[in-house]
């Protein structure tokens, strides 16, 4: 097959492992500002770079915050008062959703009235995987050629690939395992159930015959 071929076709699949997301939107601000976040699958150890650019706003700021789904709600960072573009870049812990907040604060001195004319526009984009190697800045570090940056690009893809796969096959045993196990635990309780029932009727049967017996009405 042709190089470009090749390239074209792990291109393709990497589009089910490496992610990109853009969003923009208005971020209302009020005196005690409910987070607005934005949630993106990841998998574990998952680089995620986060770019938020805000508009211009007076007397309001914006803090942004990168949190996981997980039971403990990690906190990768927290930064106050961000405006004009920002860069950030985090690695996730584990499989999971990775989620980007937002709160949008007046100053002291507005009253709730007037906050509620008050807004920021955010500029969002969040880029997981390979999406979010720059591999310009690498292939300048380490003088790569064009068709080097280019196998480095199709490296991370296939590593992706190979780690979704593995991702994919070790969830299946997972269901597989579970599958298993909760039909052993109906056959197990199918099978309690017989012999109890066969047991409590030849208990029966034996309570009767001893009844009808003392009342002399069977030999």
């Amino acid at each position: 097959m042709a190089p470009s071929f090749l390239f074209r076709f792990f291109l393709v699949l990497g589009l089910f492992t490496s992610q990109s997301f853009a969003i923009k939107f208005f971020l209302q601000a009020s005196r005690y500002p409910a987070p607005k976040c934005v949630w993106n699958p990841v998998h574990k150890n998952a680089l995620v770079i986060v770019t938020a650019n805000v508009g211009n706003g007076d007397k309001q700021r914006v803090d942004i915050e990168i949190v996981d789904s997980s039971e403990q709600r990690n906190v990768y960072l927290n930064k106050k008062s961000i405006s004009g573009e920002t860069r950030l870049a985090v690695t996730s812990h584990s499989e999971g959703e990775i989620g980007v907040c937002f709160k949008n604060t007046v100053e002291s001195g507005i009253s709730q009235e007037q906050s509620t004319k008050l807004k920021r526009v955010v500029d969002l984009d969040v880029d997981i995987g390979a999406e979010a190697v720059d591999y310009n800045a690498i292939a300048n570090q380490e003088s790569l050629s064009g068709l080097e940056t280019e196998m480095r690009k199709l490296e991370g893809l296939v590593k992706e690939i190979v780690d979704e796969m593995g991702y994919l096959k070790r969830r299946e045993e997972r269901f597989t395992s579970t599958n298993i196990s909760t039909n052993q635990r109906v056959q197990n309780f199918a099978w309690f159930t017989i012999f109890s029932l066969t047991g409590l009727g030849v208990w029966q049967i034996l309570h009767l015959r001893s009844f009808f017996k003392r009342k002399y009405l069977i030999d």
